[in-house]
């Protein structure tokens, strides 16, 4: 089932982008491709990726560093030259030059020694620490911290981008309905055209009944045209936030009407796992940890190793050898520093203590004002829906009142803009009611 999905997610995404998808895209259908397709959410993705990394990086620390290296030269001239010359002593040097000229004559001695001209040599090391004063195994704890963090910044980041992306939605839609209670404005004044000139055609009217009748067809068009261009935009932003193209005609969404249902007082509640408490926390907690590696730093630290060495540095004959070794560092002058660096961090530590404190009142407070903006928006759209049926009653009483001779034309036109300015708060309300109740559901679940 959940293949099936990502399928059809997958085949509406390539439709759009090809222009040719007719079915309405629904919200549940644009958040599914803001995850996969947002650029804001596949970053905070790769974020989680990065810290991975890291903690696997850190991770290394536990097993041995292993080296090896390398060495060959060749000097243009013996590095290390010594023949009967160089003797100080006469008596030697003229027993050794007697000895060179009996030989020299039989054998290809030279009558001097030349070293170091060229040679290699091969080596591999390889340290295992035993005690790093806490420092490896706080340093991974505290890359786990980073990707707990990392995991957490990308669900508020997701949030929020989801929320956005809500917001626009209704926001295309919104500025669709207006567009609706235009053309029904237009069709009212459509109909009232034909009453006024039936009437002026019976010398019951002047001409600039008609006149005003026009003037107020043209100034709905224009608001027509301008939420044409409206709604363009903002659908132009809903692909990009979604990652689509936009399609060719224009993006068609699915009017989903939300029943408004009633909002109890008691079902206020705070949420204590919300990602950005967790965020806190994890500050504390990597402080501590921070102090851990400082005091890590100027503790001993002891580790055992081994090398193997192979080579011929003087290009006498080659050989090998092989040692074990033990080495351990011992701080004598770190404290001095290192105490001041634990004062540092304990300062910190009380920092990040109340700043979560702080945060935790903001934002219970925070959760309050979108319980109470959620609670308001309902009862101005209860209140809104009573003024519409009143503005309707109202504009067909005005229309009534008109062609029995009572009212003039300016009452029905002022009765149509109120019906018009009716109309265009219950969408507003409505939106407002469901971004308001998404972004309370968001805080508290």
């Amino acid at each position: 089932m959940i293949r099936l999905q990502r399928l059809h997610i997958v085949l509406t995404a390539l439709l759009l982008c090809a222009g040719v998808w007719a079915e309405p895209l629904t919200l549940d259908s644009c958040l599914s491709l803001a995850k996969q397709n947002n650029a804001d959410i596949r970053v905070s993705r790769l974020e989680i990726d990065k810290a991975r990394e890291v903690k696997a990086q850190v991770f290394t620390k536990f097993f041995p560093q292993v080296s090896g290296s390398f060495f060959a030269y060749h000097a243009l001239n013996p590095i290390l030259e010594f023949g009967i010359d160089d003797i100080q002593s006469d008596d030697a040097r003229r027993l050794l030059q007697a000895l060179f000229d009996l030989v020299k004559e039989e054998s290809d001695v030279r009558n001097e020694i030349a070293l170091m001209r060229h040679g290699l040599s091969l080596s591999a090391t390889a340290v295992q620490p035993l005690f790093a004063g806490g420092r490896i195994v706080n340093g991974n704890k505290l890359a786990g911290l980073g990707v707990e963090a990392a995991e957490l910044k990308a669900e508020v980041s997701e949030r929020d981008i989801l929320e956005n992306i809500e917001s626009s939605y209704y926001l295309v839609l919104g500025l669709q309905d207006k567009v609706q209670t235009v053309q029904s404005g237009l069709a009212l004044l459509d109909s009232l055209t034909h009453t006024v000139d039936v009437a002026l055609q019976a010398g019951l009217v002047t001409k600039s009944d008609a006149l005003q009748v026009e003037l107020k067809k043209n100034e709905i068009r224009a608001k027509q045209l301008q939420l044409s261009n409206g709604i363009e935009l903002a659908s132009r932003l809903l692909c990009q936030q979604i990652g689509i193209d936009y399609p060719d005609g224009g993006l068609v969404l699915a009017d989903e009407k939300q029943a408004v249902e009633p909002v109890r007082l008691l079902a206020l509640q705070s949420n204590m796992d919300r990602p950005e408490r967790k965020l806190l926390d994890l500050q504390v907690r990597a402080e501590e940890l921070k102090k851990k590696i400082t005091i890590g730093e100027a503790l001993p630290q002891v580790a055992l190793g081994g090398t193997y060495y192979w080579g011929n540095p003087v290009k006498v004959n080659y050989n090998h050898n092989g040692l074990l070794f033990a080495t351990a560092v011992i701080p004598l002058t770190q404290w001095w520093e290192t105490s001041h660096k634990i004062r540092e961090h304990n300062i910190a530590i009380r920092q990040y203590e109340l700043q979560r404190d702080n945060l935790n009142m903001q934002m219970g407070l925070q959760e309050r004002q979108a319980y109470n903006q959620m609670v308001e928006a309902q009862a101005l759209l209860v209140s809104d829906s009573s003024a519409l049926a009143m503005a309707e009653e109202n504009y067909r009483l005005a229309e009534l009142n008109y062609k029995a001779g009572v009212n003039t034309l300016n009452d029905v036109l002022q009765a149509n803009a109120l019906l018009l300015q009716a109309q265009n708060a219950i969408t507003d309300r409505r939106i407002s009611y469901l971004t308001a109740k998404r972004r309370y559901e968001d805080l508290t679940r």
